[in-house]
Parts: C-alpha cells; sequence; structure tokens
C-alpha cells in the first residue's frame, strides 16, 4: 500500500484543517470523534471539498453535533444532494459527551474543530475544547513570530 503526499507516519491522511482555529483560540484540549454523513458527502470529503471556516459544535440532549461545517456537493453525484451546510452528528461515547457538555457550560468555553482526516479507512475529526483569545493575545502571538523570524534572518547574515 503505498502513502500519499498527506498521508502522515501513523496513516493518517488530512483531509482538511482549520488554520484559523490555533490563531483565534487556546487550546485546551483534543479529542477524535466520528462524524455521521449521508450519501455522495464521504465522496466530496475524500475528494476534500470541506470547509472548517466558522463551523463550531454543540452538544445537544445528550448528544454532539458540528455545525457549519460545510461540504460541497459531488459532482458526480445523483440527484438527492444533502445540504452542504446540514447539521452533523459526532460519534462519541455517551462519557465523552457528558464530560463536553459540562466544560462547555464553563464560562468562555467553544467546541471547535481543528481537522478532518481520514484514519484506517475512516473520516474522523479532531475537535477541540478551546477559549477565545482576546486581541491582545493575538498581537503578542505576531509581534513574537515576527521577532524570530528576524533573529532568524540576522543569524542567516552572520553565517
Amino acid at each position: 500500500m503505498g502513502r500519499n503526499k498527506r498521508t502522515g507516519k501513523d496513516g493518517q491522511r488530512t483531509i482538511c484543517l482549520n488554520r484559523r482555529a490555533r490563531h483565534d483560540y487556546h487550546i485546551l484540549e483534543t479529542f477524535e470523534a466520528g462524524i455521521v454523513l449521508v450519501g455522495s458527502e464521504v465522496k466530496a470529503v475524500r475528494q476534500g471539498s470541506v470547509s472548517l471556516q466558522d463551523s463550531y459544535g454543540v452538544v445537544e440532549d445528550g448528544e454532539a453535533y458540528l455545525l457549519n461545517m460545510h461540504i460541497a456537493p459531488y459532482e458526480k453525484g445523483a440527484r438527492f444532494q444533502p445540504d452542504p451546510k446540514r447539521r452533523r452528528k459526532l460519534l462519541l461515547h455517551k462519557r465523552e459527551i457528558e464530560r463536553l457538555a459540562g466544560r462547555l457550560i464553563e464560562s468562555g468555553l467553544t467546541l471547535i474543530p481543528l481537522r478532518v482526516y481520514l484514519a484506517r479507512g475512516r473520516i474522523k475529526i479532531e475537535m477541540a475544547l478551546a477559549r477565545g483569545k482576546p486581541k491582545r493575545d493575538k498581537r503578542q502571538e505576531i509581534a513574537k513570530r515576527e521577532a524570530e523570524l528576524e533573529i532568524r534572518k540576522a543569524r542567516g547574515k552572520r553565517n
């Protein structure tokens, strides 16, 4: 079995990343969840037609859901095309859902998706419990990154 360029050492192939998540939130805890997909959504996801922008998770009535994840319709699919931004059920153990519900009640915590990937032939989603960053933290992070870049450039010129 040949490995794809995007396949990691652990056999996982990343399909979609939420790059803004680590910029906008302090990640407190991550976990893996399955996701319920219907019809041609599976083929569309494998094709990479997924966007995690502005998506988030909620816990309602003992079930976990992912809202606003956009899966573009599969071009070669049949007439039935599900709504691209429909709410999708997350597959988690009951204890995990109960623990998440308790943590989400805490002020300021949000459930956000970090990435969608293939693991052992199944489509999985990496979710995170996160707290939003204030604007000043983002600015400090950018300033720190720029300072490190300047230091690396200066070292490069010396050598």
